[in-house]
């Protein structure tokens, strides 16, 4: 089929930066937009793409600074949410998917394209978010995916055409690591990463941070303040989540927080190694649970638990724009009411050590807990309680006795 204007994912780097010569070798005469989005990566991976994308054949290229965006649309309703896969990835790729699908869309229709183009693998969960998302805003747009049709069958033969092309890049065959970066995190895979017994050589690839190793001999002590559920203020300055983001990211990478290196199932059905930093959100994401074991009920605290979970599985999954992950927002947003206060972190050689916890709307009561005398709770009631309690456990211990 003939496509007369492209819209394409453009990041610049291995996969996209060859795409744009492929499609004008394909579709012959079409026209190619480029669409990049700005959602936190390094200000050096922005540098100079208008010329490089130009240069290879695209007769435009939109930026989109998409920063504050993703923070108050994706992330926060994620912390929140307390959103996880596996019990470990507190996400990051997954965030930027979703948006930046709806913005493909929104320049697609403005420019009158007649089909977008990604640079997703066959094997990836990222052809799965992008082409989700594009569904969700335009049921009936073709979808591109070079991928899944062309000649080139690994990373090595993409750098070989760039090189046949004349196309420059970054990266070379020794250094070509995949990488994702965003306001939240950085991820690795590829190269020595695809074997699981490698140990991964974090001197050479972490750039959002060091290793506890190399962390200072000193400890740094912190304070976060939410408001219901949303953190708000670093050290007794107000600021937006967004530069509270990034100013954890510095404070956690220098100090060896979040750092994962992890054995994930991907949506495709196969197992891939990766290692992630999170370092800013691995910090929240700890104020947050501990400041909710002051402000939740039980109930509600183990519920959400779940909720968690089931949230990190929809966005991991591509399913961000459903019924179900819309009805779980809402959920969380029911209980993130009374999630207002301060919470006092010790950072220390990759540990974030609890120092302190406070709410207006706190649940606990020192009164209560304490051993002493007080007037909510009669102790001899403890007896009745635990004659009802048990009473199942009576029953068939007896049964077994034959009583």
């Amino acid at each position: 089929m003939n496509y007369k204007k492209i819209v394409l994912a453009y990041s610049g780097g291995l996969d996209t930066s060859i795409m744009i010569t492929w499609l004008k070798e394909n579709y012959k005469g079409c026209d190619i937009i480029a669409v990049t989005g700005d959602v936190g990566q390094d200000a050096s991976e922005l540098e100079g793409l208008e010329e490089k994308a130009k240069k290879t054949g695209a007769s435009k290229l939109y930026i989109l600074d998409l920063k504050e965006e993703i923070v108050d649309d994706y992330i926060v309703p994620s912390i929140k949410a307390g959103a996880i896969y596996e019990g470990v990835y507190l996400l990051g790729t997954p965030f930027s998917r979703p948006l930046i699908a709806k913005k493909l869309v929104e320049i697609a229709k403005k420019e009158g394209a007649d089909a977008i183009c990604h640079g997703c693998t066959g094997k990836g969960n990222d052809q799965v978010r992008f082409e989700l998302g594009i569904k969700n805003f335009a049921p009936d747009m073709p979808v591109i995916v070079p991928w899944r049709t062309w000649e080139l069958k690994s990373r090595e033969d993409e750098i070989e055409y760039a090189e046949k092309h004349n196309i420059p890049l970054t990266i070379t065959k020794e250094t070509n690591y995949s990488k994702d970066k965003n306001i939240w995190h950085l991820s690795h895979e590829g190269l020595d990463l695809e074997n699981p017994e490698n140990v991964p050589k974090y001197d050479e690839i972490l750039e959002m941070g060091v290793t506890p190793q190399k962390a200072p001999d000193k400890e740094k002590n912190i304070e976060i303040d939410f408001e219901k559920g949303i953190p708000v203020a670093l050290n007794g300055k107000k600021m937006s989540a967004l530069n509270l983001i990034m100013k954890l990211n510095d404070i956690g990478g220098k100090n060896g927080v979040g750092i994962l290196d992890m054995v994930e199932n991907r949506l495709m059905g196969m197992k891939s190694r990766g290692v992630y930093e999170t370092p800013g959100g691995t910090i929240i994401y700890k104020a947050h649970e501990l400041l909710e074991t002051l402000c939740l009920d039980k109930e509600t605290m183990h519920f959400k638990r779940s909720v968690a979970d089931k949230f990190g599985e929809l966005l991991y999954n591509a399913q961000w724009f459903t019924p179900l992950r819309e009805a779980l927002s809402a959920f969380v947003d029911s209980t993130q009411q009374t999630v207002t206060g301060k919470v006092k972190l010790k950072i220390y050689k990759g540990n974030i050590i609890n120092n302190g916890i406070s709410s207006p709307y706190s649940l606990y009561s020192e009164k209560t807990a304490s051993f002493g005398e007080d007037d909510d709770y009669n102790q001899y009631d403890a007896q009745g309680f635990i004659n009802l309690y048990s009473l199942p456990t009576r029953v068939k211990a007896k049964m077994k006795a034959g009583n």
